[in-house]
C-alpha cells in the first residue's frame, strides 16, 4: 500500500499519515524501508517532498504529522516547543492497574553499553519528562490505557509505562513487556500494543488540526472499548 493511501489529513501546509507499526521515519543505517525511503509517496503535487515533525517508534502505528513546506515547518517547531501540540496514544500494559488516571513525572536519560546498545533509563539528572495516563479497562491481566506525553522525549511512555507504572507495554522487546505475549484479547503475536490515537495542531489563524487514527486490527478486542 502505498504511504499517499494512509493519509488522515491534508492541505496546503500538513498533513497527516497513519504511520503503520513496523515502519521507522527514518532510514535506519543497516538499510530497509521507512518514511523517509518512501517520502516521495507524500508529494501530492508538491515538488519537494514533506519533512516530519516529531518521531514514532518503528513498532508504533498512528498520527504523524509532516509540513509541506519551510514556513510550516517552522510554525511547527514552534508550535511543540511552546507545548501547545497535544498527543494521545492507545498502550496495552501488563497488570491489571487499580487506579482510573494519574501522571508519572519520572525525568529521564540515555545510556549506553556495548553488550546491550542504549535504551533510556529513570535519572534523577536526566531530562523532565511528564505523562499523563487514563484506564480505559483491564481484562485478562492487562490494562488498556490513554497515555497522554506532556514531554517528547525517546521512548517516554515505554520507559514510563515499565518504569513507573510497573507495567511495561505488551509485546515491548526492550522494556519487558515482550515478555508478557498479547494474551487473550490482541493474541499472542500481535507486536508493541502502543498506536498514537490522536493528534491536535492548533494553528491560528487556521482551523486546528485535530486526526484521530483508527486503532488497528492487532489490538484485537480491546477495540471493543473505544467509542
Amino acid at each position: 500500500m502505498s504511504l499517499s493511501d494512509r493519509i488522515l489529513f491534508i492541505d496546503g501546509e500538513a498533513l497527516v499519515i497513519d504511520k503503520p507499526a513496523g515502519l521507522p521515519v527514518d532510514r535506519p543505517r543497516s538499510g530497509g524501508p521507512s518514511i523517509e525511503g518512501r517520502i516521495d509517496e507524500l508529494k501530492a503535487g508538491f515538488q519537494r517532498p514533506p519533512v516530519p515533525m516529531h518521531r514514532l517508534d518503528q513498532d508504533t502505528s498512528g498520527c504523524l504529522l509532516l509540513a509541506r513546506h519551510q514556513k510550516a515547518v517552522k510554525r511547527f517547531q514552534a508550535s511543540f516547543e511552546a507545548g501547545e501540540v497535544r498527543k494521545s496514544y492507545l498502550a496495552v500494559v501488563a497488570g491489571e492497574l487499580v487506579d482510573d488516571e494519574a501522571a508519572i513525572d519520572l525525568p529521564l536519560a540515555k545510556v549506553s553499553t556495548a553488550r546491550d546498545g542504549w535504551r533510556m533509563e529513570i535519572d534523577e539528572g536526566g531530562k523532565p519528562a511528564l505523562t499523563r495516563w487514563r484506564r480505559i479497562a483491564s481484562a485478562e491481566g492487562q490494562t488498556l490505557l490513554e497515555l497522554r506525553p506532556e514531554t517528547g522525549r525517546t521512548h517516554q511512555l515505554r520507559i514510563h509505562a515499565a518504569r513507573g507504572l510497573l507495567a511495561p507495554i505488551v509485546g515491548d522487546p526492550v522494556y519487558g513487556g515482550a515478555r508478557s505475549g498479547g494474551g487473550v484479547m490482541a493474541g499472542p503475536d500481535c507486536g508493541m500494543l502502543l498506536h498514537a490515537w490522536r493528534l491536535a495542531v492548533p494553528r491560528e489563524p487556521h482551523d486546528e488540526i485535530d486526526v484521530t487514527a483508527h486503532v488497528p486490527e492487532r489490538f484485537g478486542r480491546w477495540r471493543d472499548y473505544l467509542p
